[in-house]
Order: structure tokens, then C-alpha cells, then sequence
């Protein structure tokens, strides 16, 4: 298996993993000697799908045969597998017989690549809706989604947790929800189910994802969901800690809000989609919000829970966007002190209403302000670590650096630090008899931009919830 994108995509090709298991195959590590190779693409942005097109051309070098999965498969289908002869390629709906399909492909047995469409089409307008429509259809409600049947791919102590499938919002720069399709919560009972199952694995933190989290649950009929289902996950037996990923600051209630800032073992961790935050701009993004409204939204946040940790993603360069547009941006960084910034330029995507925009930008210009604000955003992000020097932060140990760093040093993540994306904190001091999953209290004494230097505090565990 080779996973591109996002944590999404890694829960997936878990799944995969896991039903081709229960189907008699071998996972292996390396392509050399395979059978098969599974690349699962992203087809989120130009340069993810040239990255997923990158790993589909080398898994050929193997002399495996080469199926490509995820988005990219999806979202172009038989145009896809027209340009990439070398593979055999697999839409969403071979999910469920992902092991008569490998089959059929090492058989020789020729398959006919789906044509691509609009998978917003397949459920009803109305979320509430389309819980009936999928049980009637007696299909699961995402695609080949089986988490019985999931393979653990990764050793580490943190975890994916799937709340839901597909977007509803209609960004004007997204293409999602066309080739993911409509969103669709999956029942809290099940999502509960595989937060044990997960714990049963060694897993000590769940990172819920879902392309719109906050979302979760108008289709089941309460917009309350979230806020009911994080208490129950907190409580699993085996995790202490549970975050959020993936929330709409437009959708983010207040509920919700104070449910992630002042629940026990629920980071205090909002991963926000600003996206920008020029108001004119963000209305041409068919977005909502701007500076003040976010500014806000984090003092709200922060006054709830004052250590509180902050990631968004931005986009420079698009359509129609000023000077003045990225001066608004750069004001609201700076007031923000966020603790992580993804920062992309612009690029026109397939299907989406962008492309029709007037007002493009020249590349060398969405270059340079791209630039522009990843200096800023380096600048920000190292100072908003530096301020949390002398704070008590509960880190998760990832891993054991004492034969690198001398006895009783880990690596691992405090709870404003996401464990794939927002650096991680170094703890000297740790007790001998430690194992990675477990928290330790420690005060942070350094930081190395955005990542963090501490020393355990005795005692080093068990511990609760600290630095809200």
C-alpha cells in the first residue's frame, strides 16, 4: 500500500488493507517481490495529484502490477487510466470488492475504468434525508467503509477516527465534494465502536477527521451530535486523548466550542479552514467571515481554554484577490498568534466555479505571495511557540530518543500539536519505565521554531488533562 493526501486517505487505505487481509493477501512492506501495489492518490490540488501520478509511475519500476485507488481514481477515472496505461485504475464503489478486483487484475482479466460523475448526485438534497435513502439502497452509507475489517498500518500511538464522508459546503476553489460526493455522518454507535476496537490496538489518541467535522450529524437529525458522541470518546477505555480535526469556523457553535475547550481528555485543539480572511475575498470563495469575525472566534476560544492550540490553511493568489486582500490576511495572522499555518497558492481545479473567475493572477505573483506569507507565517508561528515557554503542557510519547538524545528523552506531541502536522515537543527527564501512548506532564523550558524543548515533571504519570 502507498497512501498520498491526507489522514482521510490513510483511514481508507487501512480499510483496504484490512479487507484484503481477510481476503487471503499479504501486506508487505516493501514493492520489490509484490504481487501488487495499491497507490491510494490525492487529487485535492495540482501538486498532489503530479505527486500521486509520481508514485504511480514509480511503483511500476517494481514489476508489480499497479492499482491506483482515492481520489485521483475517482475524480478522473477512464481519463486517468487513458494516460496511465501502466495502471489499472478503481473507483470508490470497487472499495467493497477491492479483493475480487486485485484478483480479477492478477488474473489478467481485463476491467472497464468508470467513467467519472458528480457523486453529489447519488443522495438526496436534504442531509436528513439521506440515512433512508442509503439503508434503503442497503449500501453502506460511504462507499466500501468496513472499519471491521481495518489493518493497522502505523505503530504509532495516534490514529485516524472517521466521522463522516463527503462535504456539502460549495467552495468556489473545491473540487471535493463532486468526486467524494454529499456529506454522510456514519451512526455514533459505530464511530464508538472503532474508537474500542482502536484502543484495543495500543491506540492512546483518536484524531477525528471527516472533510467538515462540524458538520457531523445533520443528517442523523441533531446538530448536537459531536457534542454528545466527544464525551463518550473521552471515556474509552485505553485513550487519553481525543481531538478534533477539520472544523468550519462558519459551523463551529458554541456548543461545540466549549465542549472541545473544557471536556477531560478532549484537546483543547481547533484545526479552523479559514482559508483567508479578507471578508471581500472570502465572499468571492463563497465563504463567510472575515478578520474580526475570526479574531473573535479565537478570543471566544481562548478565554475558554487560555493555552489553546490554532492550525488553519490559507490560499494566496486567488482569483480577484489584492493587495489590500493580503494585507487584511497579514493583519489577522499577526493578532491571531496561531500555532501552525499551512500555506498554498492558488491553482485552478476541474468542475469548480473559480475556473470561471476573472481577475487571475500571474504565477510569479501567487509566488510571491506565497512567499511572502510563509515568512510571515515562520515568523508568527516560532514566536507563538516561544510564548509557551514556562507553560505545563501534557505531551503524548511518540518516541524513544534515549539512544540519540541520552536516557530519558521521547519525542512526541502536546495538545496543540496535531502528530502529523504541527511539530512536536522533545521531553528530557522521562522515567525509565515509560512507553509510548502515555502522557507526561513536563514544563516547556525551549522551543526550536515551532517545536517545543520541555522537562518531565514528577511525577511523570499517570496524569489528566493539563494546559487548558
Amino acid at each position: 500500500m502507498v497512501t498520498l493526501g491526507c489522514a482521510r486517505n490513510e483511514v481508507d487505505s487501512e480499510e483496504l488493507a484490512g479487507r484484503l487481509a481477510a481476503e487471503g493477501y499479504d501486506l508487505v512492506e516493501d514493492a520489490d517481490g509484490a504481487d501488487a501495489v495499491l497507490v491510494n492518490t490525492c487529487g485535492f490540488i495540482e501538486t498532489a495529484k503530479k505527486d500521486s501520478v509520481d508514485a504511480i509511475l514509480a511503483a511500476t519500476d517494481s514489476g508489480a502490477s499497479v492499482v491506483a485507488v482515492g481520489c485521483m481514481a475517482e475524480r478522473y477515472g477512464s481519463e486517468l487510466a487513458g494516460a496511465l496505461p501502466e495502471a489499472t485504475v478503481l473507483g470508490f464503489d470497487d472499495y467493497g470488492a477491492i479483493g475480487d478486483r486485485l484478483d480479477d487484475v492478477l488474473a489478467g482479466r481485463p476491467l472497464v475504468p468508470h467513467t467519472p460523475r458528480d457523486r453529489r448526485t447519488l443522495l438526496p438534497i436534504s442531509p436528513v434525508q439521506r440515512t433512508a435513502a442509503t439503508a434503503a439502497a442497503d449500501a453502506p452509507s460511504i462507499p466500501g467503509h468496513d472499519w471491521l475489517r481495518r489493518k493497522r498500518l502505523a505503530s504509532g500511538p495516534s490514529a485516524a477516527l472517521k466521522l463522516a464522508s463527503g462535504c456539502d459546503r460549495r467552495c468556489a476553489f473545491c473540487a471535493i465534494p463532486t468526486f467524494r460526493g454529499a456529506f454522510v455522518s456514519r451512526p455514533p454507535a459505530e464511530v464508538l465502536g472503532e474508537a474500542q476496537w482502536l484502543a484495543s490496538q495500543g491506540v492512546t489518541e483518536l484524531v477525528l477527521v471527516s472533510e467538515n467535522s462540524t458538520s457531523y450529524g445533520k443528517d442523523l437529525g441533531d446538530l448536537r451530535s459531536l457534542e454528545k458522541l466527544l464525551p463518550q470518546l473521552a471515556a474509552v477505555e485505553g485513550i487519553v486523548r481525543v481531538r478534533v480535526a477539520y472544523l468550519q469556523p462558519a459551523e463551529l457553535r458554541p456548543g461545540l466550542l466549549e465542549i472541545i475547550a473544557g471536556t477531560d481528555r478532549v484537546a483543547p485543539y481547533f484545526d479552523l479552514s479559514f482559508q483567508h480572511s479578507s471578508p471581500t475575498l472570502l465572499r468571492r470563495m463563497r465563504r463567510f467571515g472575515g478578520t474580526d469575525d475570526f479574531l473573535a472566534l479565537v478570543e471566544r476560544a481562548r478565554s475558554l481554554a487560555p493555552r489553546a492550540g490554532f492550525r488553519t490553511n490559507v490560499i494566496l493568489g486567488f482569483p480577484g484577490e489584492t493587495e489590500a486582500d493580503v494585507v487584511e490576511l497579514e493583519r489577522f495572522l499577526t493578532e491571531g498568534r496561531l500555532d501552525a499555518v499551512g500555506v498554498f497558492g492558488y491553482s485552478d481545479e476541474e468542475g469548480t466555479e473559480a475556473m470561471t473567475l476573472d481577475g487571475k493572477l500571474d504565477q510569479s505573483e501567487i509566488d510571491a505571495r506565497v512567499r511572502r506569507i510563509t515568512d510571515l507565517v515562520e515568523e508568527l508561528t516560532a514566536q507563538r511557540a516561544e510564548d509557551r515557554i514556562g507553560e505545563r503542557v501534557d505531551v503524548l510519547l511518540a518516541d524513544d530518543l534515549s539512544a540519540e538524545e541520552g536516557p530519558g528523552t521521547w519525542s512526541g506531541h502536546a495538545a496543540h500539536q496535531d502528530p502529523d502536522a504541527d511539530g512536536t515537543t522533545t521531553v528530557a527527564g522521562v522515567r525509565d519505565d515509560a512507553v509510548a501512548g502515555q502522557l507526561v506532564t513536563a514544563e516547556v523550558v525551549g522551543t526550536e521554531g515551532i517545536d517545543l524543548v520541555a522537562r518531565a515533571l514528577t511525577p511523570a504519570f499517570p496524569t489528566g488533562p493539563a494546559g487548558r
